[in-house]
């Protein structure tokens, strides 16, 4: 390994320069460990393999730092659970959940996961592959929109990572754009799926960490069935999730907001969002028609009605752009390459109108039990702050709505009887 001599970065060992510092590289046992900025684990070996270098980022579980693994001379990306985590037995088991689903899955869009241990000084370390790139949180921050080609491209890998999972019956429940991860290559990203901590297993002999009317994830990407705690929550929640982030990454803005967590939840299990074409107009990059089909089936309340699988809501979203094949045939397909197709037909996309399809507006209202519920309490390590008192059952007002609606109804039947 070589490591640059300024910042304290590890790289491998056909590397030549630091790209953050433009120093060039020397050898990991030459370069000395960065500040400590009084962090005691810097410099320190933990579980007698692990040499912390530096500090990477702080979570609401961790902390998370780069590491130098003397037994396999390789960087890892360690996670370390601060203190109050450490004494939370639910969140520690979390996080020893995190890891032992990700020994389950090794595909090459989820991120691997080596080890997972005590640390000697009171806390538990999970150590990772060190991923060079940016979360997709970082990635939207700078450039507010992103390309077509580059959504479908990142939507196909990881609807081939969650795949895996959904076909395991494990439910990933905290899909977010802070919990993708894009790797940049020649050929466009590497995404990989981060932080199986929040998953739910729906196998039948599986543990259970979650009071029964508890929601856990993030409110911006959250189906309706997740919103209100319910047990039926399966995979189709993630596909409202992976909606909600291809919404975002057209438009600039996430389908459902609102000052307070609650108020998000209530706007999810009452509104339909803007239509993706509308809320992208005048964006860079224009939005076909057919896409505001696919994430409409996306957004469906009732997971009943949604689209069935991540895969094909994949799938649908790249032939809404003209695309031939699958997600299959995107995920290693040069970025630029499915550009230049997206490009020759999206004029002849633009000036296809898209009828409506009877009844697709309605679909929040009525079945498979999904409706105007209470909200359950969330969990989540966000900033939003989740307040009590947000309104239970139905409103007051829907039932004589209805029945006063039914009457107008008779009343004109009956006027019109007598004019004919």
């Amino acid at each position: 390994m070589k490591a640059c001599p300024d910042c304290g970065r590890l790289y491998p060992p056909d590397s030549g320069f630091c790209p953050v510092d433009g120093r060039q590289l020397i050898s990991v046992s030459q370069a000395p460990v960065a500040q400590s900025g009084g962090d005691p684990r810097i410099g320190v070996m933990l579980c007698g393999r692990y040499q912390v270098r530096r500090v990477v980022a702080d979570g609401g579980m961790g902390r998370v730092y780069e590491a130098l693994d003397v037994q396999s001379q390789r960087n890892v990306a360690l996670k370390v659970l601060h203190p109050e985590v450490t004494n939370d037995k639910v969140a520690l088991e979390r996080f020893k959940r995190e890891f032992e689903v990700s020994q389950l899955l090794t595909h090459k869009h989820v991120v691997e996961v080596y080890d997972f241990q005590p640390t000697g000084d009171g806390s538990y370390v999970l150590a990772m592959e060190f991923l060079y790139g940016e979360e997709l949180r970082s990635t939207l921050k700078r450039e507010k929109t992103l390309p077509p080609s580059r959504v479908i491209r990142m939507l196909a890998q990881l609807a081939a990572g969650l795949g895996d999972a959904h076909a395991r019956r494990l439910v990933h429940r905290d899909l977010k754009p802070d919990n993708i991860f894009l790797c940049q290559t020649s050929d466009g990203d590497n995404a990989k799926i981060l932080d199986f901590g929040s998953v739910k297993d729906k196998a039948d002999n599986a543990k259970k960490l979650t009071v029964m009317g508890t929601t856990i994830g993030s409110p911006y990407y959250m189906a309706p069935e997740q919103a209100q705690g319910l047990e039926t929550l399966d995979h189709r929640a993630d596909v409202w999730a992976l909606a909600a982030i291809v919404y975002e990454c057209l438009t600039g803005k996430v389908p459902f907001n609102g000052p307070t967590g609650p108020s998000i939840l209530l706007e999810i299990l009452t509104k339909t969002p803007l239509a993706v074409t509308q809320a992208a107009a005048g964006g860079r990059y224009p939005v076909p028609p057919l896409v505001d089909r696919v994430l409409s089936r996306g957004f469906q309340k009732s997971p009943a009605l949604r689209t069935e699988s991540v895969a094909a809501l994949a799938d649908q979203l790249g032939q809404a752009y003209g695309l031939e094949g699958n997600h299959v045939d995107w995920l290693t397909q040069p970025e630029a390459e499915l550009q230049r197709i997206i490009e020759a037909k999206l004029p002849q996309l633009m000036a296809t109108p898209l009828p409506a399809e009877p009844g697709e507006a309605m679909d929040g209202f009525f079945g498979d039990g999904v409706g105007l519920g209470a909200l359950a309490p969330v969990v989540d390590d966000g900033p939003l702050d989740f307040a009590p008192g947000v309104p239970r059952g139905m409103p007051k007002w829907l039932i004589p709505a209805v029945i006063v609606g039914m009457v107008m109804m008779v009343l004109l039947a009956v006027v019109l009887v007598f004019v004919m």
